[in-house]
C-alpha cells in the first residue's frame, strides 16, 4: 500500500471513511481494510461511529491512523477542548492522530486553533487540520506551498456510468471505483478515503491503491472531469 507523509505520519493514500456506517457488516468491513492496509479511519461526532470504529480497532490501535472531527457549534476554545476529549472516550483511545473543524461555522477559526495547539501540547492530538473548506482549484495549490495534506472524501459522489472513467477501467482490466480513487490520489499529498459497507467494497477500494494511470490517460480523464468551484458546504 503507497504511504505518504501526513503531518509526522506516513500514512496510506486510501482509507476508509464511515459516515453512515452502521451494524457488524460495517465492522467487518473495517476490519477486512485494516487487514488490507486501509489503516487510515475517518470519523467524526456528527456520524455517530465513534463507538463502532473503537470496536473495529480494538486491539490494533497502534497500527490506525485515526482522524475525527469537531462540529462547527462546538469549535469555541473551549468546546473544542470538551468536544475532543468526549470523542476519545467514545473511541477508547487516548489520542488522535488528526482532528479537524468539520467545517467552517460561527466561533473564531483563532480560537478552535487555540484549542488544536493546546490538544496537541497534551499529547491528546498530534495533528490537526480543517474540512470543507471550499474547493479544489483552490485548496490544492495551497496546500503544496504549505506543506499540508489534501484528502477528498465521498470520492463516488455522482460517479459517471460511462465516458472516459469507464473506458479506462477497461484499459486497465479494473472497476470505475478504483480508476477514480487511483486518479484522486495521482498528486502528491493527497488521500482519499471512501466509504465501504461491504468487505467486497473495501476489496475493491483497495486495489484502487495499486492501479497505476499512464501520463495519456490521466489527460483524458482531466479533460473530461474538470475542476468545478462550487461550495460543497452544508448549510446548517
Amino acid at each position: 500500500m503507497l504511504k505518504r507523509e501526513f503531518g509526522p505520519a506516513r500514512v496510506p493514500v486510501i482509507g476508509q471513511g464511515t459516515w453512515r456506517l452502521r451494524g457488524p457488516e460495517a465492522v467487518d468491513a473495517l476490519r477486512t481494510g485494516i487487514e488490507l492496509g486501509l489503516t487510515h479511519i475517518d470519523t467524526a461526532e456528527l456520524y455517530g461511529t465513534e463507538e463502532m470504529v473503537a470496536q473495529a480497532i480494538e486491539g490494533r490501535r497502534d497500527e490506525i491512523f485515526l482522524v475525527s472531527k469537531v462540529l462547527p457549534s462546538n469549535a469555541t476554545r473551549e468546546g473544542t477542548v470538551r468536544a475532543c476529549e468526549q470523542s476519545l472516550q467514545r473511541l477508547r483511545t487516548d489520542r488522535l492522530d488528526c482532528y479537524l473543524l468539520h467545517w467552517p461555522g460561527p466561533h473564531p477559526l483563532e480560537d478552535t486553533i487555540a484549542a488544536f495547539e493546546e490538544l496537541r501540547a497534551a499529547d491528546k492530538i498530534r495533528s490537526y487540520g480543517v474540512s470543507n473548506f471550499d474547493v479544489e482549484a483552490r485548496v490544492l495549490p495551497a496546500c503544496r506551498e504549505f506543506g499540508a495534506v489534501l484528502v477528498g472524501y465521498s470520492p463516488f459522489d455522482n460517479l459517471p456510468e460511462g465516458g472516459e472513467l469507464a473506458a479506462v477501467a477497461v484499459e486497465l482490466h479494473a472497476t470505475r471505483r478504483q480508476v477514480a480513487l487511483a486518479f484522486l490520489v495521482r498528486l502528491p499529498g493527497t488521500f482519499a478515503i471512501p466509504k465501504a459497507s461491504t468487505v467486497e467494497h473495501v476489496r475493491e477500494n483497495a486495489g484502487g491503491a495499486s492501479l497505476k494511470l499512464t501520463e495519456r490517460q490521466i489527460a483524458r480523464l482531466e479533460r473530461a472531469y474538470p475542476v468545478h468551484v462550487r461550495s460543497e458546504l452544508p448549510t446548517s
